[in-house]
């Protein structure tokens, strides 16, 4: 399990979420960063925005994954769902964070800053970055049940 090579990580985070940022670089640490902030709390800053941010670099391949932080992680994975094919969710256990990608190609991790410490953090980035999907059948046809999902809610 792992890629062996380096990832493109896009990384965001809220005005919550940066109390996690030193943690998310050095889990990143070896890997190839996309940095699209804040690296302040000064400023409230709308996750829904960051989401966009985050999703459209994945769908354009600036970064093969992402990491996005805000304090709960739920405003995060719910935004960044929005988006036509990312697969967001938000993991506070490293079974979800590799499962998510081995089974749900999972493409978007989202954390919560006031649910996860550090230490948890480092290890579900790694857990996810580690992770490939597993590409059966039965997951790949989800992956094409979702899809279509998204087709007929945007003619909806």
């Amino acid at each position: 399990m792992g890629y062996g090579h380096t990832v493109k990580v896009a990384i965001a985070f809220d005005h919550r979420g940066v109390h996690l940022r030193d943690a998310v670089l050095e889990a990143l640490s070896g890997h190839s960063v996309v940095d699209l902030g804040t690296n302040t709390d000064a400023e409230r800053i709308d996750y829904p925005d960051k989401a966009r941010e985050i999703g459209e670099a994945v769908l354009r391949g600036d970064a093969e994954r992402g990491v996005f932080v805000c304090g709960s992680g739920v405003g995060a994975s719910i935004a960044a769902c929005k988006l036509p094919g990312i697969r967001a969710a938000i993991c506070h256990d490293v079974y979800s964070a590799h499962q998510g990608v081995e089974h749900d190609d999972m493409n978007v991790l989202c954390l919560g800053s006031d649910v996860v410490g550090p230490s948890l953090a480092r290890d579900l980035i790694t857990t996810f970055l580690a992770a490939r999907f597993d590409g059966g059948e039965r997951y790949v046809k989800r992956l094409q049940m979702i899809e279509d999902i998204e087709r007929n809610a945007a003619h909806a």
